[in-house]
């Protein structure tokens, strides 16, 4: 008689589905491929740049196409996302100690909305400006 160890079954499908944290860290890692598809359109968009003001016209112009505008919007919202779930883990994965206490993790979490407010607001005046 031989003895095999139990081996529970896996399902290869669905299981993100099977609890909500599951969902949630699998649209955030979804949130990474828009985020990287941006980046690229960027960088296709820095390319077109190089070569003309026809050519980056262009460009401009596929971006504020139905097809363009949908992507930025979807890419916007998963990259909103991404940067709330990265900041509620921020005070796990950087913890702060002051004069021998450790800061609470709501004011890290708070630290990080201020600053990208006040770099959002800097960018945003600057390209007013501009």
């Amino acid at each position: 008689m031989s003895r095999r160890a139990y081996m529970r079954p896996v399902s290869t499908t669905g299981w993100w589905l099977s609890e909500g944290r599951y969902f949630r860290y699998m649209l955030r890692e979804l949130s990474s491929l828009f985020i990287g598809a941006f980046t690229i359109l960027l960088i296709f968009g820095l390319y077109r740049l190089s070569q003309g003001q026809a050519e980056f016209d262009a460009f401009v112009a596929l971006l504020l196409g139905r097809g363009g505008t949908a992507f930025v919007a979807v890419t916007f919202l998963f990259s909103a996302y991404h940067t709330y779930t990265w900041f509620q883990v921020t005070p796990k994965a950087m913890p702060i100690v002051l004069a021998g206490k450790r800061v609470p993790g709501f004011l890290i979490v708070a630290a990080h909305w201020i600053g990208l407010l006040l770099v959002s607001a800097a960018l945003w005046i600057w390209a007013v400006a501009a």
